[in-house]
This record gives C-alpha cells, sequence and structure tokens, in this order.
C-alpha cells in the first residue's frame, strides 16, 4: 500500500464566520426544535473534532486508498486498507449523526453545522465519505416515507452504521432516463415482492464496511403505468433479517462488477443483479399505499444527494485551494516585478507574482462563495423546521420554495466550479501540481464526477428551468429576486461597495429579462433553444447569487473591522471579505449580463449543423 500522507487542510475561521456571522447559527440554537443541541463553544468543539478526524483518520488515507482502489474477493467488494476502522469511529464519534433527530441517537442540531462537518470529512476523503453519506440519505427516506414499522425496524441500523445504503436508480438500457426502467416488483401473498433486474453505477453498491447494505431500489409493480409515473420504490437489503434483527442468508442480491475510475477509486460504483434466482425479496417504502409514488420518494434522497454533491465540491475545491495557497508562499521562484532586470535580485515567494495572486483570489472568491450558498441553503432548510414547529406556514414555504430553487444551483455550479478550481490550484503550482506528491491532482480527478452523476449538470439546468422557476406559480422566484433588490436598494449607496452593489443590481435585472425570455421560448414554440440555454441560465443564477452572498459578507466584514484594532488577528480576515467580494462583482458578475446577452441572440447553430458536417469519421 502507498505510503500515507495528509494533504488536507481547512480554514475553521470560514467556516465559523459563514455559521455565525453570515448565517445565524446561534440564534437557531436557541430555537425549537434545535435548543439546547449546541451553544457557540460546543459548536467549536465539534468542529475541531471533526478536522481532528479528517486530518488524523480519513486525510492518511486519502492517497493510499485511492492507489489500492476496490476489488473484488469471493464475490464481495473489499475496500482499501483503513477503511473499515475509520467507518467504525465515525460512528462512534457522532459525527455523521450532528444534524440527526435524537429520537434516532442523533444530536439535533440544524443541518448547517452537519454541512459543515461533512465538508470536512468529504475533503479529507471524498470516497470514504460518500459511504455512510449513502446510509444516511437512505435512512432519511425511509423516515420521511416509510411505514412506523419500517423506521422502527430500519432506522437505528441505518443511522448506528450496522447498515450501509445506497440508491438503485440507473439501468443499462436507460442511462439518466429513469423512465425507462425495467426492473420489476411482483407482489407476493405476505405483501412483500420478489425483484428483479439490474442496477448500474450505484455508488457503494456493495462493500465490506457494514454488516449489510439497504438498497432503495425502484422498479416496476405488474400493470404499472409506463414511464416515472409507473415507478415504486423498495427496500431492498443484501442479506435477509433473521428474526432476531441480526443479518442472515444473502436476499439474492449479487455483485456484477464495479467500474475502474477517473477518481474517487476507492468508492465501489457497482452492478447489482436483483433476484438472478428468483428469491430477490423487498418491501415498498411507505407499504402498498404508496405504490407509484417511487419517484416523489427517491427525490427526497435525490435531493439530499445533490446538496451532497455540492458538499463534495466546495470541500475538494477549497482544500485544492489551500494546499495551492500553501506552496505558493513557500516555493520561491523568479525576482519580483520591480526587479526583472537586476540577474542578481533575490528569488520571491510564487505569491508575489500578479498572476498567481490573480488565480488565488479567484479560487478564495469562488470557494468562499460556493460555502456561502451552501450554507444559505441549509439554513433555509433548518428554519423551514423553526417555522412549522411555530405553525408559521408563510413562512415554511419561503424557505422551502427557496431550497427548491437553489438546489440545482449548488449542484451543478459547485461541481462545474470544483474541477476548474482543482485545475487552477495545479496551475498556480506548476509543474509539482501534477504530480502525485501534493495531492492536487487526485482533487482534480476526483471532482470531475460531481458534474455527472446524481444527474448530471444539464440535468440540472432544466430541473432549475422546466420546475423550479414555475414552482408555487413563480412565487419562490419572486421571493428571490425580492430579496437580492431589497439588499441593492439598502446598499447601493455604501461609499466602498457601491459599484459592486449596483453590478449586482444590472446583473439581477439581466437575470429577471432572460427568465421572461426563457418563458417566451416555452409558449412561443421555440422549445430547442431552452436546453440549448439552459446551462448558460443556471450558471447566470448562480453567479449573481454568490456575488449577492459575498457581498453581503463584505458587509458584515466592514462592520467588523470599524471596531477592530489595526492588530487584531481578525483584522486580515475580514480585509480577504472586502477583497474576494469585489473580485467576484468586478470580474464574474459582468459575465451574467454577458450571458443574458448571448441569450438574446437566439443562436440555433448546434441544432442546425447537419450530423456529418461535425467530422468526417
Amino acid at each position: 500500500m502507498a505510503q500515507q500522507q495528509n494533504h488536507y487542510l481547512a480554514d475553521l475561521r470560514e467556516i465559523q464566520f459563514v455559521l455565525f456571522e453570515q448565517c445565524g447559527l446561534s440564534e437557531l440554537l436557541t430555537q425549537a426544535p434545535f435548543s439546547g443541541a449546541f451553544d457557540q463553544s460546543g459548536v467549536d468543539m465539534v468542529l475541531d473534532e471533526a478536522y481532528q478526524f479528517a486530518t488524523t483518520v480519513v486525510g492518511p488515507l486519502n492517497g493510499a486508498a485511492d492507489a489500492e482502489g476496490c476489488r473484488i474477493e469471493n464475490g464481495q467488494v473489499k475496500t482499501p486498507a483503513g477503511f473499515s476502522e475509520a467507518w467504525k469511529r465515525v460512528y462512534d464519534s457522532g459525527l455523521r449523526l450532528v444534524s440527526i433527530e435524537t429520537e434516532w441517537g442523533g444530536s439535533g442540531a440544524p443541518s448547517l453545522l452537519g454541512v459543515a462537518v461533512e465538508e470536512l470529512i468529504s475533503g479529507a476523503n471524498t470516497a470514504f465519505g460518500m459511504y455512510p453519506g449513502l446510509a444516511i440519505g437512505a435512512a432519511e427516506v425511509i423516515a420521511k416515507f416509510g411505514t412506523p414499522e419500517q423506521k422502527a425496524f430500519y432506522l437505528p441500523k441505518l443511522y448506528g452504521g450496522s447498515c450501509g445504503g445506497t440508491m438503485c436508480l440507473t439501468e443499462p438500457q436507460a442511462g439518466s432516463d429513469v423512465g425507462s426502467a425495467r426492473s420489476q416488483a411482483v407482489r407476493q401473498p405476505d405483501g412483500r415482492y420478489l425483484i428483479t433486474g439490474t442496477k448500474i453505477f450505484i455508488s457503494g453498491g456493495d462493500h465490506d464496511l457494514a454488516d449489510n447494505i439497504i438498497h432503495l431500489v425502484l422498479a416496476r409493480t405488474e400493470n404499472a403505468p409506463a414511464g416515472t409515473k409507473g415507478l415504486s420504490l423498495f427496500i431492498v437489503p443484501k442479506h435477509r433479517f433473521n428474526a432476531d434483527g441480526s443479518s442472515g442468508e444473502s436476499n439474492d442480491v449479487a455483485l456484477g462488477g464495479i467500474e475502474h475510475k477517473m477518481g474517487i477509486r476507492a468508492s465501489s460504483t457497482a452492478v447489482l443483479n436483483f433476484g438472478e434466482n428468483g428469491a430477490c425479496v423487498g418491501e415498498m417504502v411507505g407499504g402498498p399505499k404508496s405504490e407509484h409514488q417511487g419517484m416523489k420518494q427517491m427525490f427526497a434522497m435525490m435531493n439530499f444527494a445533490r446538496i451532497g454533491v455540492g458538499i463534495q465540491s466546495l470541500a475538494v475545491a477549497s482544500a485544492a485551494y489551500l494546499n495551492a495557497l500553501r506552496y505558493a508562499k513557500e516555493r520561491k521562484q523568479g525576482s519580483s516585478i520591480h526587479k526583472f532586470k537586476d540577474p542578481m535580485a533575490p528569488r520571491v515567494s510564487i505569491i508575489e507574482h500578479a498572476d498567481v495572486r490573480r488565480m488565488l483570489l479567484d479560487m478564495k472568491a469562488r470557494v468562499e462563495g460556493l460555502r456561502a450558498l451552501i450554507a444559505k441553503v441549509s439554513s433555509h432548510h433548518d428554519r423551514a423546521i423553526v417555522a412549522q414547529r411555530a405553525g408559521d406556514l408563510a413562512q415554511v414555504s419561503y424557505h422551502l420554495g427557496q431550497v427548491e430553487l437553489l438546489t440545482p444551483l449548488v449542484k451543478a455550479y459547485g461541481s462545474d466550479q470544483s474541477f476548474r478550481i482543482c485545475e487552477t490550484a495545479i496551475q498556480t503550482m506548476g509543474g509539482v501540481g501534477y504530480t502525485c506528491d501534493y495531492g492536487i491532482e487526485q482533487y482534480c480527478r476526483d471532482a470531475k464526477i460531481f458534474s455527472i452523476y446524481e444527474g448530471t449538470n444539464h440535468i440540472q439546468a432544466m430541473d432549475l428551468i422546466g420546475r423550479k422557476l414555475g414552482m408555487a406559480g413563480g412565487a419562490n422566484l419572486q421571493a428571490y429576486l425580492s430579496d437580492v433588490q431589497t439588499f441593492v436598494t439598502a446598499h447601493s449607496a455604501d461609499p466602498d461597495l457601491g459599484k459592486e452593489v449596483a453590478l449586482l443590481g444590472e446583473a439581477t435585472t439581466a437575470l429577471q429579462g432572460s427568465t421572461m425570455r426563457l418563458l417566451s421560448w416555452f409558449h412561443g414554440g421555440q422549445l430547442e433553444l431552452v436546453p440549448l440555454y439552459a446551462n448558460r441560465f443556471l450558471e447566470m443564477a448562480a453567479e449573481n447569487t454568490i456575488a449577492w452572498l459575498l457581498l453581503q459578507q463584505a458587509v458584515l466584514a466592514k462592520q467588523k473591522l470599524a471596531a477592530l484594532s489595526e492588530d487584531h488577528p481578525d483584522q486580515a480576515f475580514y480585509v480577504g471579505k472586502l477583497h474576494a467580494a469585489r473580485y467576484f462583482a468586478r470580474n464574474v458578475l459582468p459575465g451574467v449580463m454577458d450571458k443574458a446577452d448571448f441569450l438574446s441572440r437566439e443562436d440555433k447553430s448546434p441544432v442546425e449543423i447537419p450530423d456529418a458536417a461535425f467530422a468526417r469519421i
């Protein structure tokens, strides 16, 4: 096995800023149902413990596990050395259960804190973090849609670490077209179902970390209608359970193979064959009354997973940026631009070179913007729970509406940017960034899958346009636009940030205009333009949102700086917030207006070119 070395770095001060100063975690912790979970010192202790776990347990396994990968022995996946012990330790620590309800053994904290812990673990070792993450995702579906008996039986196992979990959607003939799934479920006299079919690209589909694996499988009951409307969701364990709840004999779930991948090599991506011997038994999530509700139920896990991909994206990008920053401070090469004609001039750290500083600030702004975006979505989720407890249905609708609207941005823009940030980190470090010595090339390889799995980013863009913009009669979008405009109005006269806030106002107007243009295409018979420009529109929405959140951070930083002495340790931190916001507003935000101009030209070149004109092959 390769030598173990930790490359993971995180800035806990930055995470604390987002949680407490921007998203108001302290206030959330005083409200039901989160009151009593933690105070600020307790949150800091959790973050410290998670960072320790990341850097001393799973971080050192990252490169070695990537080199070793997963393998099949006697029909079962063997994960890399150290993963089984790390699985036990992560559950013993309680870190993965920080935001799980106390009823199921969790700490009951807001998801804001859980997301921060997830970032630290995922950034240190993305492949490892997927295994418990999938188990929790499966548990969340059963918690929301399962019968009382299903919850009582499966949730302690999934939350407690004795069972892993998966989501089984994709089939060989269907790919992303889930509605073409052919897996079958035939009801038996005892109310259970015999499951048959093949699922591919199943993350964590088989492993040796837990006693059992709970597969959530989309399949069709007899005489089910075609398309996604005919799908139901089934709980299908790898092994059947004995009367005492322990794992017993095989449930006729066979491992067909694992993929050999560009990245996340320590995460087993499996082909699973259900019911080859006619003996695979499953039960419908929620019981027979939930027949044909599979996609609705699976969407709960898919949304959980899509936000999870956004967290993975942020985590890897942040680690790549911080490693590049550390290298840039240490590596001496070249002289100052002011002494470039002097052959005897001393060598300087490469962070003194203008283009390196540009790349570092670009990565900083994008990473911190993504973190703020994910935290915003989590905050809305938490505040919807608080409002539900208080009986404030209008606020529940508002907060959940923002979660729906922003989730595609988290997944798609976050994953696109993650790969590009990792690429920039490699470029910052030059030739050594391309080697395996610093871990950046692995971050880049790991990050590429993020834009593909859990729905490709074009699927996210079409989801944003086709479903999310029109939800609640467009009220969610209008609430978002109103929130941004309220910020613009409040800060447009700021002597330090007014010009950047004005740019945000222009971009928001352009975004709103492009939304109307999309609607005109829908209603004007120009449907082929919608998929052509969907990705650009999602980028517009994401960059507008991130600019807003970074400028919000800058306003907070200004207020803090006014009360700090020049030698205060937070002085440089808050100054960094001002520069990140200005950079993004000046260099990235104008692209929103440019993309709006692209949309207005209605270019159809990609759909007008004949197939034969692409190349003679």
